[in-house]
């Protein structure tokens, strides 16, 4: 052993000193290595391909509407060209929508500043308009009362009071059927002045079956009506009437002077109920004769049509001039057909209170 470590101590030196003499390669020696380790964030996700939007399409332009200048306003009397008559009608092309403040300018014409924000249905009424005027004298009315009613047929009476001085009036109107019991169809009563256009309400009281009584003013002093069972106001110019008074003044008017009676005649009256109020429009029928309980009487037949699309009900009213135009007959259509129906059984002059 100990030889054979000899020997290669020997062969070592042999070739480190071959090493430094003749050129031969080294035995490599070896070294410490240090490794560095560099801890990285995991990579990013590719990024998504970029989205193309869409292109939306472009919005078409409207073509404008080709409008049709207005027609030339017609020459008064003159009578249309031959060539007029045979063209055709130019085409109607409506306008948009105006938003112009000159609607609610016109409601609140007539008011001052401080009465407009009061007015939620502020309703100018017709021009008032002067007729020759007579009223009837006092009496109290006596009528025989027929009612229709979703097929059936009840009746019952009427009455009507009528007391009028110079310058003062009062109305009162009161009607039922029978069933089981006495039902009101009507109760209704007016009071208030006289003067050049005739009948000038000042209280205007209705009182429905098993409802409370509700009031409507007419404010002359103010210029304004009123009404207890809501919160309308509409402006007062005078010869405006109500539910009451409106039949007394066509009577009034009749007597006043009988030629503003005939067929075709028409009378815009502005007429108050317990709510609010309108323009009632009645137009003469013309003369009939009517059969009553008093035997054959001639009238004059008068309508007033509600607007259309109302579900208000028509009334129509026969005068009898004969019997100083009491209405001897009315009656009240609905737009279903029911009615009621008055016939005058009775007249009795009153004393006037």
């Amino acid at each position: 052993m100990a030889l054979l470590v000899a020997s290669i101590l020997l062969h070592v030196v042999a070739f480190n000193w071959a090493e430094g003499r003749l050129g031969m390669p080294a035995w490599p020696r070896q070294k410490d290595t240090v490794m560095t380790t560099e801890l990285l964030p995991p990579p990013a996700p590719p990024a998504p391909p970029p989205q193309v939007a869409a292109s939306k399409p472009k919005p078409k332009k409207a073509k404008p509407r080709r409008t049709t200048p207005p027609p030339a306003p017609p020459v008064v009397n003159a009578a249309p060209s031959p060539s007029a008559l045979t063209q055709p009608a130019p085409e109607v092309v409506e306008a948009p929508p105006q938003t112009s403040d000159a609607p609610a300018e016109a409601a609140s014409a007539g008011t001052g500043p401080s009465e407009t924000a009061s007015m939620p249905q502020q309703v100018s009424p017709v021009p008032p308009v002067s007729y020759q005027f007579n009223p009837p004298p006092s009496a109290e009315l006596t009528y025989d009362v027929k009612v229709l009613r979703e097929g059936q047929t009840w009746y019952g009476s009427g009455m009507y009071r009528w007391e009028a001085t110079p310058d003062s009036y009062t109305a009162t109107i009161e009607a039922g059927v029978t069933v089981l019991f006495r039902i009101t169809v009507l109760n209704l009563q007016s009071e208030g002045r006289i003067n050049h256009l005739g009948l000038a309400p000042v209280l205007y009281s209705e009182k429905p079956w098993r409802k409370a009584v509700t009031n409507t003013h007419f404010q002359h002093e103010n210029h304004k009506i009123s009404f207890s069972a809501s919160e309308a106001v509409y402006p007062y110019h005078g010869g405006e009437q109500d539910r009451a008074s409106v039949i007394w003044q066509l009577a009034g008017i009749g007597r006043g002077d009988v030629s503003q009676f005939y067929p075709g005649a028409t009378f815009d009256l502005f007429v108050a109920g317990p709510r609010d109020a309108e323009t009632w429009h009645f137009a003469v029928v013309g003369a009939e004769d009517l059969e009553s309980a008093n035997g054959k009487l001639g009238t004059w037949h008068v309508r007033r049509l509600p607007k259309p699309g109302s579900y208000d009900r028509a009334i129509d009213i026969w005068f009898a001039p004969q019997q100083e135009w009491y209405p001897v007959k009315v009656r009240e259509t609905y737009r279903n057909g029911d009615y009621y129906d008055l016939s005058l059984a009775k007249a009795e002059p009153v004393a006037a209170h």
